[in-house]
């Protein structure tokens, strides 16, 4: 009997070592491996450029910043009423400025889009009068085209004499009459 205590004694013994060099003050991180340095390529330097004030459309007509980068520079609106002459529809050399502007515009903007309204003073019959304004609204929509818009972007419309600018009889008011006018959708 002896022997069985002093066995329980023994084994009582290593257990309580057994459990004593397992317990622990916490987890420990493990060692970290040693590791070759990688060489990294110098990242360049990436500079970020505002983006450019763009156009904008109120009331048909189009606002354009004069400093596209300075939204303190202020800005303009291009009017788009082009005049021609007694029965012609050929662009007048005054209106080459604006409608380069206009074309610009386009041009840079995929998403704008006009519609070139033709009109003319009463003179002449209804029919030919529509005729007249289409073709000066193809007159204005061929410049646009050559400097740089996109068919896709012009619509064209005639309303010939039915929606005067003017509506007296005279010469001052069949100048007025006579024109384009560049409508921004």
């Amino acid at each position: 009997m002896l022997r069985i205590k002093y066995l329980l004694n023994l084994l009582a013994a290593t257990l309580l070592l057994v459990m004593v060099g397992c317990a622990s003050s916490g987890p420990t991180a493990p060692e970290p491996e040693m590791q070759e340095p990688v060489e990294t390529e110098a990242m360049p330097e990436v500079v970020v450029e505002p983006e450019p004030i763009k156009p904008m459309v109120s009331g048909g007509k189009i606002i354009v910043p004069i400093d596209a980068m300075d939204a303190e520079a202020g800005s303009q609106t291009l009017q788009g009423v082009f005049y021609f002459d007694f029965d012609q529809a050929i662009v007048r050399r005054d209106g080459h400025a604006e409608l380069d502007q206009h074309a610009a515009i386009l041009g840079a903007n995929a998403r704008l889009s006009v519609r070139l309204e033709g009109h003319a003073d009463e003179r002449g019959t209804r029919e030919y009068n529509l005729a007249l304004g289409e073709r000066r609204a193809n007159a204005v929509q061929a410049y646009l085209l050559s400097q740089g818009a996109s068919r896709s972007q012009i619509e064209v419309v005639s309303y010939g004499e039915e929606k005067p600018a003017a509506t007296g009889h005279d010469q001052a008011s069949w100048e007025k009459n006579r024109r384009v006018e560049i409508v921004y959708r």
